[in-house]
């Protein structure tokens, strides 16, 4: 940590802040509509589950490209007063009407387009306001920041849809989206400057060539290229494990519901402690082989639930992955931020998003058709073994080597 000189600033910890104030709102409000949808039947849930990704995944490179045009400061500003809007709206709407189901379908829509401009601009505010000698405790907190947001939530979500309903959640989600806005209000002031210099980076092209010169440079980049490779990756066949594979272990084995969720604990437990320990005591000195040493231990994790039987055993084999995941996450997110040029910050973040996004979209289903064939013990090694290939090959990369 450059001898020990470099610190986080207060700036970033006030941004952090107001980021996890909000990401709680979301997660609340998210879970509530995820169950009132659920309520009309798994057909209309997953439409809304695609209202929301769909419209994020066909303007990411989009959002990227404006924000390292106008700014990121401008476009998160105006993307927290937009979703003001549309929570309250849906707050409104789910109070007067006595069918959720096109509010739902309406805010859904609204939320996929406002974060394909919020999060290239979210995403690249580590490198702005940290120097590069502490970007990995930083990045190591907002990661602890969205952990909070999935422990904490749905809890308040499914409280909140008990006792105020569905309303009641838009509005504590408006309001978590009005803190945060008024941090980023706030501190636009002292950033400026960084705003004008983002918006001379990308010249007067269109907004499409521009989104078309960030897939360029993150295919071209010799450090992205292979970071960005692998992170696709690791979302292909890491990130399925907690949403997909352990819910579907669970069942075959008979689990309880508590039982089911300490295992689920134990992997967030494991990705919290990396995360931790590398915002007090920084990151290590290779990034990119611990990131791969990262994947490795994931995948031993992952045989360990798939051999396992009883829950302590798949609490511990969980623990392991959620190890693997965080060493992953703690070093491979400051590789990628280190070596986008500045001119293209928010652009590299969108093909960031969109190259977890769409390998997730796609091994999630073939996944849960393989499952639904064999069983979820035979898919975990299935994946613990392309994510073996996938880390070992990743070390013919200098960048990863080092």
């Amino acid at each position: 940590m450059a001898g020990g000189r470099a610190t986080v600033p207060g700036t970033y910890w006030a941004w952090l802040g107001g980021t996890a104030v909000s990401l709680v709102g979301v997660q609340a409000l998210a879970f509530a509509m995820a169950l009132v949808a659920a309520g009309y039947g798994g057909r209309f849930a997953a439409l809304v589950l695609t209202a929301i990704n769909l419209p994020r995944a066909l303007l990411l490179m989009a959002g990227g490209a404006v924000a390292d045009r106008v700014g990121p400061w401008r476009v998160m500003i105006v993307s927290d007063a937009a979703m003001v809007v549309v929570t309250l709206s849906l707050a409104l709407a789910a109070w007067s009407s006595t069918d959720p189901r096109p509010p739902l379908l309406i805010a859904a829509l609204a939320t996929g387009v406002v974060d394909a401009f919020h999060l290239p601009s979210s995403g690249s505010m580590p490198r702005r306001l940290v120097p590069p000698a502490v970007l990995a405790p930083a990045m190591s907190a907002r990661q602890l920041a969205g952990q909070l947001a999935l422990f904490a939530g749905p809890a308040l979500g499914g409280l909140l849809l008990a006792s105020v309903g569905l309303a009641g959640a838009a509005l504590v989600n408006a309001a978590t989206f009005a803190v945060m806005l008024s941090i980023l209000v706030a501190l636009h002031r002292r950033y400026r400057s960084t705003d004008d210099a983002s918006a001379s980076g990308p010249e007067a092209a269109p907004v499409w060539r521009a989104a078309l010169d960030g897939l360029r440079v993150a295919a071209t980049h010799p450090a992205l290229r292979p970071t960005l490779l692998l992170t696709g990756a690791a979302a292909a066949f890491l990130l399925p494990v907690s949403s997909l594979l352990l819910p579907l272990l669970a069942r075959e084995r008979a689990w309880s519901p508590s039982a089911t969720g300490t295992v689920v604990a134990g992997l967030a437990a494991g990705t919290a402690v990396v995360a931790v320990t590398v915002l007090v005591r920084g990151a290590a000195s290779r990034p990119g082989a611990t990131a791969v040493a990262g994947l490795l231990t994931a995948a031993v994790g992952m045989v360990a639930l798939a051999v396992g039987g009883a829950p302590g055993w798949s609490v511990a084999a969980a623990a392991t992955v959620g190890v693997g995941s965080g060493l992953f996450a703690t070093h491979v997110g400051p590789l990628i931020l280190a070596a986008a040029p500045a001119t293209h910050l928010a652009r590299v973040q969108s093909v960031l998003v969109l190259g977890q996004s769409l390998p997730l979209l796609l091994t999630t289903a073939l996944l849960g058709t393989v499952a639904e064939i064999a069983d979820a013990s035979l898919v975990l090694h299935g994946c613990a073994g392309a994510l073996t290939v996938s880390a070992l090959t990743a070390l013919a990369s200098p960048v990863l080597r080092g």
